[in-house]
């Protein structure tokens, strides 16, 4: 399985921007795919997961109710909708897929495909 994301840039605070994230290869196997990032000088951390089939959803507390995850598996990509977008969401952001699990799973090594991040900068 290969991930591909795209979508990142540079916007004010208070804007939106959509990143996508389109799987390839044997995507009958994914099944929990999520979205982190990572800031210099920090951990990686889960931003928002979604199951399978799109239903369930979990989000990290500082994007609750601005960071929308959702997925399209007939065209294989998941996406993450950010509006009201804040200098501390400034990162590279990264896809991540897995061929089992929940959106329990929240940790880097939960997660077995990456894509290769796409950086998000957000100025004041």
């Amino acid at each position: 399985v290969q991930l591909q994301a795209s979508g990142g840039g540079s916007v004010q605070t208070g804007g939106s921007l959509r990143l996508s994230c389109v799987a390839s290869g044997d995507i009958w196997t994914i099944d929990a795919m999520a979205w982190f990032r990572q800031a210099p000088g920090k951990e990686r951390e889960s931003v928002a997961v979604i199951s399978d089939t799109g239903i369930s959803t979990r989000y990290l507390d500082s994007v609750k109710g601005r960071f929308t995850i959702s997925r399209d598996n007939a065209k294989s990509t998941v996406y993450l909708q950010m509006d009201s977008l804040k200098p501390e969401d400034t990162a590279v952001y990264y896809c991540a897929a897995n061929k089992f699990g929940s959106v329990s799973m929240i940790g880097p090594t939960d997660y077995e495909y990456w894509g290769q991040g796409t950086l998000v900068t957000v100025s004041s």
